[in-house]
């Protein structure tokens, strides 16, 4: 996932370590706020909207799970639909006469595999009772949010595929395949704490969901981690620095002469990337902490999910 997110050097097993922590950390924190969710509405299974709920205000990340879920929903309705395909054509075989199969059910079929939108309860549109019909040439600003983010996202991987060679772009598209979930359904349940942290036994959906979001929380976590350890580099380049200086002792810059080796390439990023990137995720707003200022308020600080 890191390679993907664009770490081209092998990290260390220190490095992906605590990234898996963090991750963890992060998943354990949305089941039990699943489970507050649902106690308070008298429930004792957690849904889907629970975990969707945390994330609303990152609309660029709900566009995208609602895109991914859409989607899912038409698989499942193709493949539904090819199964009971294969059925009416092995019946239509054994029928003597070799009626015409009618369009209707097949039209029906259609309307079951196009995409559908995924609703949520707190969304404005759930708020009547009548659904105004959706036009195709209208994009809501969510959408364009998330197409802008992809595209950018696109436009790295494009840069980075483009001088790959082909066993290169084939380990490249594996590692595209890497999820914390797929054909591991067990041994996530065990590590995200299910039947620790809640009683709730988890159904597909919101396994698939917390698997979109692991993937989205070390995408983050790297592309934030990168930008740190690019903004150390020019700094310690800007300064002449070694690694291990603090900034409060300062070397002669060192010029690159003719006959010098080659320098190495890019290191990878290190645990103190990886957790300066945590932290500014974990930062409180200004306006938050300035209004607790003054008062005797204990100022609880919860986990900010990534």
């Amino acid at each position: 996932m890191m390679y993907v997110s664009g770490e081209t050097a092998e990290p260390s097993v220190e490095t992906t370590g605590i990234i898996e922590d963090i991750v963890r950390q992060q998943v354990i924190e949305l089941l039990r706020n699943c489970t507050e969710l649902a106690a308070r509405r008298g429930s004792k299974s957690i849904s889907t909207n629970d975990l969707i709920f945390q994330i609303r205000h990152d609309h660029a990340k709900v566009s995208r799970l609602r895109t991914f879920l859409s989607w899912k929903d038409v698989r499942k309705n193709v493949k539904d639909s090819d199964d009971k395909g294969a059925d009416a054509d092995i019946a239509a075989g054994d029928d003597a006469v070799g009626g015409v199969v009618p369009g209707g059910p097949v039209d029906e079929a259609a309307k079951k595999n196009k995409k559908a939108k995924v609703g949520l309860p707190w969304d404005p549109s759930s708020f009547y009772s009548v659904e105004v019909p959706e036009r195709d040439d209208e994009e809501d600003e969510e959408e364009e949010e998330m197409n802008y983010i992809t595209l950018q996202r696109l436009r790295k991987a494009d840069e980075r595929t483009k001088a790959m060679t082909r066993e290169e772009y084939v380990t490249w598209s594996e590692y595209r395949q890497a999820s914390f979930t797929w054909r591991k359904g067990k041994r996530f349940r065990e590590w995200a704490g299910f039947g620790v942290v809640t009683d709730s036994k988890p159904s597909d959906d919101i396994v698939d969901i917390l698997g979109f979001l692991t993937f989205e929380m070390v995408q983050t976590l790297t592309e934030v981690a990168l930008k740190v350890k690019e903004q150390e580099d020019i700094w310690r380049a800007q300064t002449g620095a070694s690694t291990g200086d603090n900034g409060t002792s300062k070397k002669r810059k060192h010029q690159q002469g003719l006959f010098d080796p080659p320098s190495e390439g890019r290191s990878p990023i290190e645990p103190r990337h990886v957790q300066e990137a945590f932290r500014r995720f974990q930062q409180r707003p200004k306006k938050t902490r300035a209004m607790l200022n003054g008062t005797r308020l204990a100022q609880h600080t919860s986990l900010n999910i990534i």
